[in-house]
């Protein structure tokens, strides 16, 4: 298992955990342990941040290993996964804001959208991870467009 990869996902899961718990603890009326979860996900999901971004720069991306037949499907999930993680970190943003803001009755409405789109996000992520490291040996490194699109 390669460390960064391994590592990121770790991190990503981990707040999807997180935010999980902080929507039980808010449920069961207990604020402030809601507001230290629901920071502590954000800086676990930041530490993903720092080190996807990081692997990328320094590294590249892994395009996928798997068998030809199969790497359209997986082009076309990996770019859904894309955007709903650009979704989910805006959501993210927008529900960090508003809590912090205290305009609770905002934040209220948003804040369980950003949950289900944030696990949404971990669980595709996972997947990502699993076929691109565990099921199949990663295709070669390369920069992000070339590893998305194959050109």
């Amino acid at each position: 298992m390669p460390l960064l990869p391994t590592l990121s996902t770790f991190f990503i899961v981990l707040s999807a955990i997180l935010v999980a718990i902080g929507w039980r603890l808010i449920a069961i009326n207990r604020p402030q342990a809601h507001r230290a979860t629901m920071i502590a996900a954000s800086i676990s999901a930041l530490t993903f941040f720092v080190i996807y971004v990081s692997r990328t720069i320094l590294v590249g991306n892994t395009s996928f290993g798997g068998p030809d037949d199969l790497k359209i499907f997986y082009t076309i999930f990996l770019i859904f996964h894309i955007i709903l993680a650009t979704v989910g970190a805006v959501f993210g943003i927008v529900s960090l804001t508003l809590g912090f803001k205290r305009k609770i009755p905002k934040h209220r409405k948003v804040g369980p959208i950003t949950s289900i789109i944030w696990f949404s996000t971990a669980v595709t992520g996972v997947m990502v991870y699993l076929l691109l490291y565990i099921i199949y040996d990663g295709g070669t490194t390369t920069s992000m467009l070339k590893a998305i699109f194959g050109f």
